[in-house]
């Protein structure tokens, strides 16, 4: 078994394709049209283009907004990204205008940072060091 799919709700997926793709630099892999305004929308890494796809999914349903927004009041990240370098990639992201409600931190054998996607979501940057 392994994981195919991760979903991220987001308020606008137009805005969350050009924020996933254009800052943080995945690839979009498929887009199918759902009818209405809706798609079924999805990126990967370039480093894994046929790795496990991120949904970038509308937060329409009831139950999606209050938690998103319950998330973000807490601090709490909606999911995490591997990063081989956390402070190239903090400063990469910070030249590209991403906003970020963590700098980095160690945490023993990882550091972690988290920035807004602008699109109800805190997402967490995490590089693991090894021994």
């Amino acid at each position: 078994m392994r994981i195919n799919l991760a979903s991220v709700f987001v308020d606008d997926q137009d805005k969350a394709l050009a924020f996933y793709t254009e800052k943080l630099g995945f690839l979009k892999k498929t887009e199918i049209p759902l009818g209405g305004p809706y798609r079924w929308l999805t990126v990967v890494s370039p480093d894994q283009p046929d790795g496990t796809e991120l949904v970038l999914e509308p937060n329409v349903h009831r139950a999606v907004k209050p938690y998103q927004t319950a998330l973000v009041e807490d601090g709490i990240p909606a999911t995490s990204f591997a990063v081989d370098d956390i402070h190239a990639e903090y400063t990469r992201l910070r030249a590209l205008g991403v906003h970020f409600t963590q700098d980095p931190v160690a945490h023993g054998p990882v550091t972690t940072a988290i920035l807004d996607d602008t699109c109800g979501n805190l997402i967490q940057i995490a590089q693991q060091h090894t021994s």
